[in-house]
């Protein structure tokens, strides 16, 4: 077709010149209009079978996406209490009761899916940094207090909860809506409970970029560490001085991968558990570390006349644990850095400040998309 217009257009060229012999300029013009035009048609053309293309493209893409995600659901998992759970179809309404998934499911960028969410999500800077609007979604309460008509009403394809709400879970489940039970009491159950979640929501690409990273720290911890745990570590909880984690809890693998060793490792509990003084001047430890959320500061302990004879005490190595995004010393994706972070206080031949400073602003730019040094600077 297009050898067709153009012939039609030099055969009226070439009458135009037979009648305006006389004047060649008139010949010259147009020439060069009907060379344009016939330049304009092609890109015309052009331009159409390239947008054709590109909405074909699309369309195949979106067809590509509806069919893998037909080929993968539905996906039978089995979650932290050994439960059998099975998704029928990519979750598009979820509810966490649990800050922990929480702050995970952000990490894996279905943040825009959650539908309902813990108590006091306004008090965790990590919503509000990075998630704004999970701050307005319902509360379904906590795990002393969950609120089931919340979390029904808020028609969730997907529920995440704590292990211990098991009987809630059972409730839930026997309405058809599958809920996914977790215990990421150490470092491994966090990797084990983050690819539960990622299969059963269809992420594991984006979980497997956190679980390198996550991997990736921890050997760079190991690598330039010494072997020798030397240092000796008291971690005080969140409301007491004299409560400590014990050996079966998240806090004991954290203070081993900084390079230290958990004076209350003895102590076989996965909860924390109250100790006396004179137990903590037994332990003599070279380090004090409080809890993010602790009610009470470095200067109380510090000033407090039954500890003034600990070695962590004496040498004024006692600290608290950043709190600036969320609470390091708990089962959470950011939790790694609670260990860069020690490692870098105990050992900063080893471990910088460049260093430091590099990874923990490295991992919430990727993660979570905020810049964590503007924010501790404040």
């Amino acid at each position: 077709m297009k050898k067709f217009i153009s012939f039609v257009l030099v055969a009226g060229m070439l009458m135009s010149t037979a009648c305006n012999s006389a004047n060649e300029p008139a010949a010259t013009t147009t020439a060069t209009e009907v060379t344009e035009a016939t330049e304009a048609a092609e890109t015309t053309k052009a331009e159409t079978t390239e947008t054709e293309a590109t909405e074909v493209t699309e369309e195949v893409t979106e067809t590509s996406e509806e069919v893998l995600e037909e080929a993968y659901y539905p996906v039978t998992i089995i979650d932290q209490k050994g439960r059998e759970v099975v998704i029928e179809s990519e979750p598009q309404r979820i509810v966490s009761g649990y800050y922990i998934s929480s702050s995970l499911l952000i990490a894996l960028e279905l943040d825009d899916r959650m539908v309902g969410i813990e108590a006091k999500a306004d008090k965790r800077p990590i919503y509000s940094l990075s998630a704004p609007e999970l701050i307005d979604l319902p509360s379904v309460g906590s795990a002393k207090e969950f609120d089931l008509e919340a979390c029904l009403a808020a028609e969730p394809d997907l529920v995440i909860l704590p292990a211990k709400l098991s009987d809630t879970a059972d409730t839930i489940s026997e309405l058809g809506i599958p809920v996914i039970l977790v215990k990421p009491e150490d470092a491994d159950l966090f990797i084990e409970m983050a690819d539960i979640i990622a299969e059963a929501t269809n992420t594991k690409d984006k979980e497997v970029t956190l679980t390198d990273y996550i991997l990736e720290t921890r050997n760079l911890l190991e690598e330039n560490l010494p072997d020798d745990n030397s240092y000796s570590v008291y971690l005080a909880g969140n409301s007491d001085f004299l409560s400590t984690a014990g050996n079966g809890m998240y806090q004991t693998d954290m203070i081993t991968l900084a390079g230290g060793t958990n004076v209350a490792s003895e102590i076989e509990d996965n909860y924390w558990v109250e100790v006396s003084y004179e137990q903590v001047l037994a332990w003599n430890p070279d380090y004090i570390i409080l809890a993010s959320d602790a009610e009470y500061t470095v200067e109380d302990v510090l000033n407090d006349e039954n500890l003034s004879t600990l070695n962590a005490v004496v040498n004024g190595n006692v600290y608290q644990l950043p709190d600036d995004a969320e609470a390091w010393d708990s089962p959470v994706p950011g939790s790694i850095l609670a260990s860069v972070w020690f490692a870098n206080v105990m050992y900063p031949d080893n471990i910088s400040d460049d260093i430091c400073n590099e990874t923990i602003e490295e991992f919430y730019e990727t993660f979570y998309g905020f810049s964590y040094s503007s924010i501790s600077a404040q």
